[in-house]
């Protein structure tokens, strides 16, 4: 079946990536002042493979979770923690706090927008359903609330796949959203009667085709990691595709000494951990070569820093709310995916900007 596109909401305001700069004095400084404030308020930090190094070390440092969006709101479930720290994007301190209502939820900077979000604006795309009526709406995790509320499922995009080929087996058509990549490379998996919300990620749209060929010319003894958010002639071009965990396994697991990597670079850091005798090169996000420089993190996930977390552990700012009626219908959907998974024995792990 083709996959038929609906133009989204274009994401235009993108901001540029302004990574924290600390000095060694003040990092210290600033870690054992955040350590002190979330003991004393009984606190974790649940902190996304796409944040900076220093975010993931003291998540890990102080008993927390560094991992994709649904495992950080399922680990800050199974915490006795009061406090769950976010330090991700909007949507991600959202599902935690649907997981999570009786919890407080707060992150560092509430302006940490995900593109595809942004994309599928909630009024527009109930009512882009509401023309659908005899369609399955199915979603991807980076969406809103609102979003969620309005969909039979959400996914992950480790679980994308197994999701829409039992629905298709089952007969139905789907509606999808946010993301369009994922969406047509989940149709062209799966064979099933799509209609695809045209939204897309700022940082997995970049990444050129020519510029991995090239790369692996130079390389040829490298795989090429993939997360199927990309564009499809990126997707032909890869060894593995797979979520941020999935990723994140290949590398430690593939045979090869050099991998060229073609997601956020935020997910070096713990690659470098799982892997660090292996070359990782950033796949290229602009140009023609191997020489380009790669701009491949996202904007919005580098605004959280030490400096924002220690402020709002001390004043109570950037606290999420999510209205009770949105949050018990958003947490349908996701708690059919999680039934279908514990029933088909799946892993779940996995968002991008999951």
């Amino acid at each position: 079946m083709t996959a038929r596109l609906i133009t989204a909401r274009p994401v235009t305001d993108v901001p540029p990536v302004v990574e924290e700069q600390l000095e060694p004095g003040e990092r210290a400084d600033l870690k054992t002042r955040i350590r002190q404030l979330m003991q004393a308020q009984d606190a974790i930090l649940l902190a996304h493979y796409y944040t900076s190094g220093d975010l993931q070390d003291l998540a890990v440092e102080t008993g927390g979770c560094v991992s994709d969006s649904l495992e950080m709101a399922r680990f800050g479930h199974a915490s006795k923690a009061r406090t769950l720290i976010v330090a991700g994007v909007r949507f991600m301190g959202e599902t935690a706090k649907i997981l999570n209502p009786e919890k407080r939820v707060l992150m560092p900077d509430l302006h940490a927008e995900c593109s595809l979000d942004l994309s599928c604006p909630a009024d527009d795309f109930a009512e882009f359903c509401d023309q659908h009526p005899d369609r399955t709406v199915v979603v991807y995790a980076n969406t809103s609330a609102a979003v969620k509320a309005r969909a039979d499922w959400m996914v992950t995009s480790s679980i994308a796949v197994p999701v829409v080929r039992h629905l298709a087996e089952r007969g139905e058509q789907i509606v999808w959203a946010p993301d369009r990549y994922l969406g047509d490379y989940v149709q062209r998996t799966t064979g099933a009667d799509m209609v695809l919300w045209q939204g897309s990620c700022v940082v997995h749209e970049r990444f050129k085709a020519e510029g991995i060929r090239e790369l692996k010319r130079e390389h040829p003894e490298a795989a090429v990691l993939v997360h199927p958010e990309s564009p499809a002639e990126v997707i032909a071009l890869a060894d593995v595709v797979g979520s941020t965990t999935q990723l994140i396994n290949a590398v430690r697991d593939l045979p090869n000494p050099t991998l060229i990597i073609a997601t956020d670079n935020g997910i070096f850091h713990r690659m470098h951990e799982v892997a660090p005798g292996k070359l990782l090169l950033e796949a290229p996000t602009g140009g023609r070569g191997a020489t380009c420089v790669s701009c491949a993190h996202c904007p919005w996930m580098a605004m959280n820093g030490l400096r924002n977390l220690l402020a709002v552990l001390e004043t109570g700012a950037n606290e999420i709310h999510v209205d009770p009626a949105i949050g018990t219908r958003a947490v349908r959907s996701i708690s059919r995916m999680l039934d279908f998974a514990a029933r088909q024995k799946l892993a779940i792990r996995g968002n991008s900007a999951e």
